[in-house]
């Protein structure tokens, strides 16, 4: 294999400050329980604060990333980084529920930017026959995060206090800053499109129709990933330091998921879009009918895991097909879309966990929104089927 081959160290680092952001998104889902008895609040309140970095995503991410555009990329990163590291120091140190919230959306607004900016610098940084491979490992972190970051974070929570583990985060993401400011070279800041002209793409309406389906598609996943720790302690079964082998299973089920879902999108898009959402749909369905029995509700998790994250690869796919002129936009938007979901279950799994119904039925609750997709889906795809539709 030739250097040039390769996948530079540049892009490793980039990597690393992706898992760093992507561990600081989903931890919570490992140290709810632990944050909502430590600031007396509700578990539904402690799950706002997924709500909270969600929605800071989606407002704050397209609006930071057009304006930052105008910077040059390398002293962006590290300024982002900058924040994101500040963010979390906030959030290690809070002692009440107001001050952990502000670090969570301060946090939130730091991850659109980075991995709309963090994307184009990985490109620069291979040839252009290897930038789609670059950007792929850079977001490569975020799927490590689940499965290795989360996992870890609920393991320090569970045996220092969940400060402790934002106190980590923090120290990796001023590793990650440290790194691109001492080996990722200067690039120069580009002339800004158009916003007229990249907004433009919107008119189209099966982009718009695009976005609704990642929306709603993926609103389960975090109704049931966002509770999983009050699921795995109060109708499982399970002592809260099994939470982090849990989280490891699950998140490798992500991995496989994420693996299938790409090859299946590029044999049949069509298929992919209707099947992965119906398979979720059912494992969500099966959760709740076995979750008191311990393992079979482990296996049933990875199920999940696995068919949940078969979507991500169909639902972009779509967006960037209907995209037009503006993929990077489109491709931006749905990560809002996303993370609207996010924002959406973490909504749903709170109300749910607060309420007479308790933890066992968040799964049943994880499927409504998703089962109005589903059926959204198969509507979209018997009138505009994806396959049709040029790459």
């Amino acid at each position: 294999m030739s250097l040039k081959s390769k996948m530079p160290l540049q892009v490793w680092i980039l990597t690393l400050a992706a898992f760093a952001i992507g561990t600081a998104e989903f931890v919570i889902a490992g140290i709810l329980t632990q944050v909502a008895e430590s600031l007396n609040i509700s578990e539904g309140q402690a799950g706002h604060l997924i709500t909270a970095y969600a929605l800071a995503i989606v407002i704050g991410g397209p609006i930071l990333t057009l304006w930052l555009a105008r910077y040059r990329k390398r002293v962006v990163l590290i300024g982002l980084m900058a924040l994101f590291v500040v963010s979390n120091l906030i959030a290690a140190l809070s002692t009440d529920y107001t001050t952990l919230m502000i670090s969570r959306v301060m946090a939130g607004l730091t991850q659109g930017p980075f991995y709309g900016i963090g994307a184009v610098v990985a490109t620069r940084l291979v040839s252009e026959k290897m930038a789609g491979q670059a950007v792929g490992q850079m977001f490569a972190g975020l799927t490590l995060a689940n499965v290795l970051g989360v996992p870890a974070g609920a393991w320090i929570g569970n045996l220092y206090g969940w400060n402790i583990t934002f106190f980590v985060v923090a120290m990796l993401g001023a590793l990650a800053a440290a790194a691109i400011a001492i080996v990722i070279p200067a690039q120069g800041a580009e002339e800004p499109k158009s916003v007229r002209s990249q907004i433009g793409a919107f008119k189209n309406p099966q982009l718009i129709a695009s976005l609704l389906i990642t929306t709603l598609g993926w609103v389960g996943f975090m109704t049931f990933y966002g509770y999983i720790a009050p699921i795995a302690e109060q109708v499982a079964g399970f002592e809260r330091s099994s939470l982090t082998w849990i989280l490891v299973i699950v998140g490798l089920g992500l991995v496989l998921g994420n693996t299938l879902g790409g090859k299946t999108a590029d044999r049949n898009l069509s298929a992919s879009l209707i099947g992965w959402p119906a398979a979720m749909i059912a494992s969500l369905i099966l959760i709740g009918l076995v979750a008191s029995k311990s393992y079979i509700f482990v296996a049933a998790a990875f199920v999940f895991g696995v068919v949940s994250f078969a979507n991500v690869p169909p639902m972009q796919m779509r967006v960037m097909k209907h995209g037009g002129d503006a993929p990077e936009l489109a491709a931006t938007a749905n990560i809002s879309a996303f993370n609207i979901a996010n924002a959406l279950g973490g909504i749903i799994g709170g109300a749910v966990v607060d309420s007479a119904l308790g933890a066992a039925y968040i799964p049943f609750a994880a499927i409504i929104v998703p089962a109005i997709g589903l059926a959204f889906i198969i509507w979209q795809e018997r009138k505009f089927p994806s396959a049709s539709v040029a790459t």
